[in-house]
């Protein structure tokens, strides 16, 4: 994944949702026991992979990384919300695997509402968060745009895309974390 622009994984516009995913995207698919066991050897106790941006990171490392990645998830979603994403969830995977703790899905209904979102979620994660993206994937084709905050993912469909991969079905026994339960109401604004 490339840290700093926007990538094109394919090489031309398509309609095809099966020719839109990222490459990388395997990340997010379902990996077999075994292979997330593979990944955790020798760094028994962190709940992450060998090799973790985090610790060779200038950005302050969190001590409470599951309630911190609630708070990163929570405000993705609010952005979402608040620019007319629709069909706003967070999955709770850290039971499925040690790679996140949560994946933020949403549903736009054109590029420029996906983009609007995608860079939104990056502004307010970083300025009030002070938390910075590892990766972004899809941006340039705007059917599935990947926003990888390491514990946390953010999966930005249009309509057709979402349909056709089915993250809720492919991670269903993942648990939804209800908007409501957060303070967020539909407006995407906080409510009390």
């Amino acid at each position: 994944m490339n840290n700093s622009e926007p990538t094109n994984e394919t090489s031309e516009v398509t309609n095809d949702p099966a020719a839109v995913k990222p490459a990388s995207i395997n990340r997010f698919m379902r990996l077999p026991p075994e292979a997330i066991g593979e990944a955790n050897e020798g760094n028994e106790g962190a709940g992450r992979v060998a090799g973790d941006p985090a610790k060779d990171s200038p950005f302050p490392r969190r001590t409470n990384v599951k309630e911190d990645s609630l708070e990163l998830a929570k405000a993705a979603a609010r952005v979402a919300l608040d620019n007319k994403g629709s069909e706003v969830m967070i999955l709770d995977v850290c039971d499925q695997t040690a790679l996140f703790d949560y994946f933020v899905l949403a549903t736009g209904t054109s590029r420029r509402q996906l983009h609007a979102i995608s860079e939104e979620i990056d502004d307010v994660l970083q300025k009030e968060l002070k938390d910075h993206r590892l990766g972004i994937e899809g941006y340039e084709d705007s059917r599935w745009i990947v926003l990888d905050y390491g514990s946390v993912v953010i999966h930005l469909f249009d309509e057709e895309t979402r349909l056709y991969y089915d993250l809720e079905s492919l991670w269903g026994d993942a648990k939804v974390i209800s908007l409501s339960d957060l303070g967020l109401s539909d407006s995407g604004s906080t409510t009390h």
